[in-house]
């Protein structure tokens, strides 16, 4: 790093261990700034080493506190599923309703989206299931929809979750209809 750019460091640059120092032994005013480790700085951020702080506006007992902060990956990883995977940003709509309607549909997926994954067992990734629901294409025919995909164990596992198959025979019309209602439940 340039010593000239040091300045006030941000929270996790190694800057804040820098002290910098415009005056001689004596007192009095250097022609040069001389930099060096700040070992006060060093010694008292030792003490936190292995321990990771939390600061929070709730009021309720340590426990609990850590239990939500534990569940916080959860909650980072659905910004993640919703900005990357369902597309949520970048947003070039100017009315607040339109807005409102964009993120309301982004939200409404993503919950639509946990309740399978938690319905599954969650025993794959956000990602596999994505993947595998992406890749479960049909060919529309004039008798009904060919399956034209691969079978797979989260295919199967998502078909004995919600109780249809569309994985091994010609699906007409009218049984499309029939798993479209028991879907509307």
């Amino acid at each position: 790093s340039n010593p000239k750019k040091i300045g006030k460091p941000r929270q996790n640059d190694f800057e804040r261990f820098i002290k910098s120092s415009s005056t001689t032994k004596d007192g009095e005013i250097a022609q040069e700034i001389n930099y060096s480790l700040d070992q006060d700085v060093i010694q008292e951020e030792m003490k936190y080493d292995g321990f990771y702080a939390v600061c929070t506006n709730l009021e309720d007992d340590a426990s609990t506190i850590i239990k939500a902060n534990h569940q916080r990956w959860e909650i980072e990883e659905c910004f993640r599923i919703m900005k990357s995977e369902f597309k949520s940003r970048a947003v070039y709509l100017s009315r607040e309703d339109r807005i409102r309607a964009h993120f309301t549909t982004c939200f409404i997926a993503l919950m639509i989206f946990r309740y399978l994954e938690k319905k599954m067992g969650d025993k794959f990734t956000v990602y596999e299931i994505l993947d595998s629901l992406r890749e479960m294409n049909f060919l529309k025919e004039k008798e009904g929809f060919i399956p034209i995909y691969t079978r797979t164990d989260l295919t199967d596992l998502l078909h004995e979750s919600f109780g249809f198959r569309t994985d091994l025979e010609i699906i007409s019309n009218k049984n499309l209809q029939k798993i479209f209602k028991t879907t509307q439940k």
